[in-house]
This record gives C-alpha cells, sequence and structure tokens, in this order.
C-alpha cells in the first residue's frame, strides 16, 4: 500500500493539510459522542461544538493550505462540477421528502430502515406516526434558528458547504485515493484511475454517512469527477454545492433530520 516516497512525504506539510483536518474533525465528533454517552449534554452542545470544530477546521485549512501545488480549476470544469453537486444534492433529499412519504410510504419506511444507518431498524429521525415531524427531542432540532439563532444555524451551513466538503475531499481524494493506491502523496491531483483504490474510497466515504446508499452514490460521483479532470478543486466545488443545497432545503423545509 505503500513506497518508500510516500512513506517519507506522509509528514510533510502540503500532505499533512491533507489529513490533518479531517482527524481534527472526527476528533471533535469522537468527544462529543464519548461525552454523551457519559453524562446527558445539554442540547446547545451540539450547534456551538459544530461552530468551534468548523472555525477550528477552517483555520487548519487556511495554516495548510492543502490545494497549494495542486491544478486549480478550470472554466469547463464549473458547470459539470455543479451540476454533479445538484444531482447527488437530489439523490439525498428526494427519497426522504414528505412527497415521497404520501406517494411511497413503504418503500420510504424501507429505505429508512436498510439504507440508513444502523441498519434493521428506523434512525432516530424518523417515525412513521410523526413523519415529516422529527421527534420533540432529537439533537438536530438544536440547530433550528428558533433554538439555536441565526449566527450559529448560518456557521452549520457554511462549516458544511465551506469547511467539511473541502475537508473530505482532500482527505477521501486527495490523500486516501493516492495512499491506497501507492502513489507519490505529493504529486498533484488525485492521479490515474485505480480500481481498488477508487472504490475502497468510495465505500469508506458512504460508511462515514448515516444516509449510506446516499453516501456511495456520492463518494463514486466526486470519485468520477476526481479522476477524469485529474484534479480535487472540481469535486471539492460538486461537494460543496451539494451540501449548500442541502443545507438550504434544510432551513426552508424545516427537515432538520439531515443535520
Amino acid at each position: 500500500m505503500q513506497t518508500a516516497g510516500t512513506e517519507t512525504a506522509f509528514g510533510t506539510r502540503q500532505v499533512r493539510g491533507h489529513w490533518v483536518p479531517f482527524a481534527v474533525w472526527v476528533g471533535f465528533l469522537l468527544l462529543l459522542q464519548a461525552a454523551g454517552a457519559v453524562w446527558t449534554l445539554p442540547r446547545w452542545i451540539h450547534p456551538v461544538s459544530y461552530a468551534a470544530k468548523a472555525l477550528l477546521c477552517a483555520g487548519l485549512l487556511l495554516y495548510y493550505r492543502p490545494w497549494r501545488g495542486q491544478p486549480g480549476l478550470r472554466a469547463v470544469d464549473w458547470g459539470p462540477a455543479l451540476l454533479a453537486g445538484l444531482l447527488v444534492a437530489v439523490l439525498w433529499i428526494v427519497p426522504e421528502t414528505p412527497l415521497a412519504g404520501r406517494l411511497w410510504p413503504g418503500l420510504q419506511a424501507f429505505y429508512y430502515r436498510w439504507l440508513v444507518a444502523p441498519l434493521g431498524r428506523f434512525p432516530a429521525c424518523f417515525d412513521p406516526a410523526a413523519f415529516p415531524a422529527l421527534p420533540f427531542n432529537h439533537p438536530s432540532l438544536a440547530y433550528t434558528p428558533s433554538e439555536a439563532g441565526w449566527m450559529l444555524t448560518t456557521l452549520k451551513l457554511l462549516g458544511s458547504a465551506g469547511v467539511i466538503a473541502v475537508i473530505e475531499e482532500y482527505f477521501f481524494r486527495g490523500f486516501l485515493y493516492r495512499w491506497i493506491g501507492g502513489a507519490d502523496l505529493r504529486a498533484p491531483g488525485p492521479g490515474n484511475y485505480d480500481a481498488a483504490a477508487f472504490w475502497t474510497v468510495a465505500v469508506l466515504f458512504a460508511i462515514e454517512h448515516d444516509r449510506w446508499l446516499a453516501g456511495l452514490a456520492a463518494g463514486i460521483v466526486y470519485g468520477a469527477i476526481a479522476v477524469r479532470t485529474r484534479r480535487i478543486a472540481p469535486a471539492t466545488v460538486a461537494h460543496a454545492a451539494t451540501n449548500l443545497l442541502l443545507g438550504l432545503y434544510v432551513i426552508g423545509s424545516g427537515q432538520y433530520g439531515f443535520w
């Protein structure tokens, strides 16, 4: 999996910019989960901790600038990247819309039971008797402007579209894809298509998300963009567009179960 070149490159500042922000982001998540397993956390801790990790990781991105030395966006990349981001957002949203629930309630229940983690039972965001409303104590409701305030809700939206989308693309398509394929981690772009690396990264990206099937589709689309263009930047634009559209849908529709 690794060569002498990748081992030497692993600790360089350029390469650390691909994985350190992701490690810090995941560390925040694990710390909050561990605290929640020991204590009953106040609801405000969710939007506040999200804002804190978004600001910290944005600072890490600006410090490391993982895009340095990477090929940038071309004018021809914008259209396909934005369309891909829209496609993934639609794939993510449509199965959980109230309209889908009215037209195909059994299919939607199957989706929530088997295509959203944990498998085999309904997630906390779905109650067939109350859908589309969330259970009154669902933690995602802490992100609503009425509870968190518009500043924290906006930071959640900006963190989703402008921070974690960038972090995940440079980690999954910029670092992990090359590392699994044994490529030089300092080389620009994701490199040539490597089937084992491509599908491993897509599956790992899916596992990272509770909506694992939607996550798999997103990982395939973003990965295909990165490999086809030989650039991380277009995949980052697509991912950011998806997260921005999803966040705007959440705020506009009140479907905070996505958050």
